[in-house]
C-alpha cells in the first residue's frame, strides 16, 4: 500500500514461500495494518456493507442462474419454480430481489456521506470517478436483471427504457434494435439481458477492487477534512474499524433480515406477479424505488429527447463534481451555508422519488378544489410541476451552488488535528 510501509514479517517456511513469490499474505497483513484516520464515524461503514451486499448478490445470482430459464416461455414459471421447488429457493430468490435494494440503499447513504463530507476533492477525484463508474454499472446491472422474472412490470419496464434509445437523432432506431435483438422486447432480448446481467457484477467486483487500491494510494477522507499530520491522527484498521464495520454490518443485517423474512414484496411491484403480457399494459408504469428520481426527471419536460439527456446529465454531473465544487474545505461541518443547501438538496432527492412514483397530472400538494364538470376536484401542484421544479434544484445545486458557495462563503473555524478534534485542546496538548 502506497504510504503505508509493510511491517507484515512471515514466521512459518509456507508464509515465507508464498511470501517471496505472490505476496498475497503480506497485502491482506497490510489491508489490516492499514492507518486510518481516528475520527471515522458510522457513515464511513457502508464500505464494508457495501461489501458484504455485493457478496451476497454473487453468490445468490449464481445459484439462481443454474435454475433459470432464459426464454419467454420459460422465464416466469422457472422463477415461481426457484421459489417452489429448488431447495432454499424460497430464501434465496427473494434474498437477491430484497439484496439489490438494501444495495442501493447502502450505497446512496454512502454516496451522500460523500457529499456532505466532500469525498470526492483533492486528491480523491479519481477515487471518487470510479465510484461513479461503480454506480452506473450497478444501474445497469439492475435494469437487466429486473427484466428477468418476465413479470408484467419487468416486460412494459423494459419496453419503455429501451424505447428512449429510439429517440437518439440519426441512430436511435438502429441503436435500439441493436439493444433488443429486433423490433421489440422478445426472446433475443430476454437471452442477452441474462447475459449481460450475469457478467456485470463480476465487471462491478473489479471497479471494487479498483476504488479500495485507489483508497488506500491517497488515504481515507474523514468527518473534518484534515489531513493526518502525526501518528496519532490515525489507528490501524484493526481491530478498530473491523469490530465497527462487524457491529455496523451486524445492525444492516438486521434490516435486512426484516426486509427478507416479513416484506420480501415491499420494495418491488405486484404486476410482477403477472406473467408479461404484450397485450395489456399496467395502468402505471414505474421502474424501482431506487430509480425513481431519475424516471421523475426523465419525465420533467415533455419532449422525449430532452429527457433522456437531462437524465443522463443528472449521473453525468456527479463524474465533474470535483471540478464544480470550488470552496477549499472539504466537509459541510464547516460550511453552515452549503450544510443548509445540501439538506434541501437531500430533501429535493426524496421530492424526485416521491414524484416519480406518482401519476404526472395528479395532484401531489393539494390547495384547494375546483369545479370540473359539475365535480369538485382538488387543485393544486401536479407531480409533474414538483418534479419540475425539484429538477431545476438538483442541477442548480451542482452547477451554480456550490461553485458559487465555494467562493464567498466563508467556512467557521477547523480543528488543527485529527486528534484535536477527537481529545480537544487540552488532551491534544498532552498528547502532542
Amino acid at each position: 500500500m502506497s504510504g503505508h510501509p509493510s511491517t507484515y514479517e512471515p514466521k512459518y517456511a509456507a508464509t515465507k514461500w508464498m511470501d517471496q513469490r505472490l505476496p498475497i499474505i503480506r497485502m491482506g497483513a497490510d489491508f489490516m495494518t492499514y492507518p486510518s484516520p481516528r475520527n471515522l464515524n458510522y457513515w464511513y461503514t457502508f464500505g464494508a456493507i457495501l461489501a458484504l451486499c455485493l457478496v451476497v448478490q454473487i453468490i445468490s445470482g449464481i445459484i439462481l442462474a443454474m435454475h433459470y430459464v432464459p426464454s419467454i416461455d420459460g422465464a416466469f414459471a422457472s422463477v415461481q419454480r426457484i421459489r417452489r421447488d429448488v431447495p432454499f429457493g424460497w430464501l434465496l430468490q427473494p434474498m437477491h430481489a430484497v439484496g439489490a435494494s438494501m444495495f442501493f440503499l447502502a450505497v446512496y447513504m454512502h454516496m451522500f456521506r460523500g457529499l456532505y463530507y466532500g469525498s470526492y476533492k483533492a486528491p480523491r477525484e479519481v477515487l471518487w470517478i470510479v465510484g461513479c463508474l461503480i454506480y452506473l454499472v450497478m444501474m445497469a446491472t439492475a435494469f437487466l436483471g429486473y427484466t428477468l422474472p418476465w413479470g408484467q412490470m419487468s416486460f412494459w419496464g423494459a419496453t419503455v427504457i429501451t424505447g428512449f434509445f429510439g429517440a437518439v437523432p440519426i441512430v436511435g432506431e438502429s441503436l435500439q434494435q441493436w439493444l433488443l435483438g429486433g423490433y421489440a422486447v422478445d426472446n433475443a432480448t430476454l437471452n442477452r439481458f441474462f447475459a449481460l446481467h450475469y457478467l456485470l457484477p463480476f465487471i462491478i467486483a473489479g471497479l471494487v477492487g479498483l476504488h479500495v487500491w485507489a483508497l488506500h494510494h491517497v488515504g481515507q477522507n474523514n468527518p473534518i477534512g484534515v489531513t493526518e499530520k502525526t501518528k496519532s491522527d490515525t489507528l490501524s484498521f484493526h481491530p478498530y474499524y473491523t469490530v465497527k464495520d462487524a457491529f455496523a454490518v451486524a445492525v444492516f443485517l438486521l434490516i435486512f433480515a426484516f426486509f427478507l423474512f416479513y416484506q420480501p414484496d415491499a420494495l418491488g411491484h405486484a404486476d410482477n406477479y403477472i406473467e408479461a403480457d404484450p397485450m395489456k399494459t399496467p395502468a402505471h408504469i414505474v421502474p424501482e424505488w431506487y430509480f425513481l428520481p431519475f424516471y421523475a426527471i426523465l419525465r420533467a419536460v415533455p419532449d422525449k429527447l430532452a429527457g433522456i439527456l437531462l437524465m443522463g446529465g443528472a449521473i453525468v454531473v456527479l463524474f465533474v463534481l470535483p471540478w464544480l465544487d470550488t470552496s477549499k474545505v472539504k466537509s459541510l461541518r464547516f460550511r453552515p451555508v452549503a450544510r443548509g443547501f445540501f439538506l434541501i438538496f437531500i430533501v429535493m432527492c426524496f421530492v424526485l422519488g416521491w414524484c416519480g412514483a406518482g401519476t404526472p397530472d395528479d395532484v401531489a400538494l393539494p390547495f384547494g378544489s375546483k369545479m370540473v364538470d359539475g365535480v369538485s376536484v382538488d387543485s393544486g401542484l401536479t407531480f409533474y410541476r414538483l418534479s419540475q421544479i425539484a429538477t431545476i434544484y438538483y442541477f442548480a445545486y451542482f452547477l451554480i451552488i456550490l461553485p458559487v458557495l465555494g467562493l464567498v462563503e466563508k467556512p467557521i473555524k477547523r480543528p488543527d488535528s485529527i486528534t484535536q478534534s477527537v481529545l480537544g485542546d487540552k488532551k491534544h496538548e498532552k498528547t502532542a
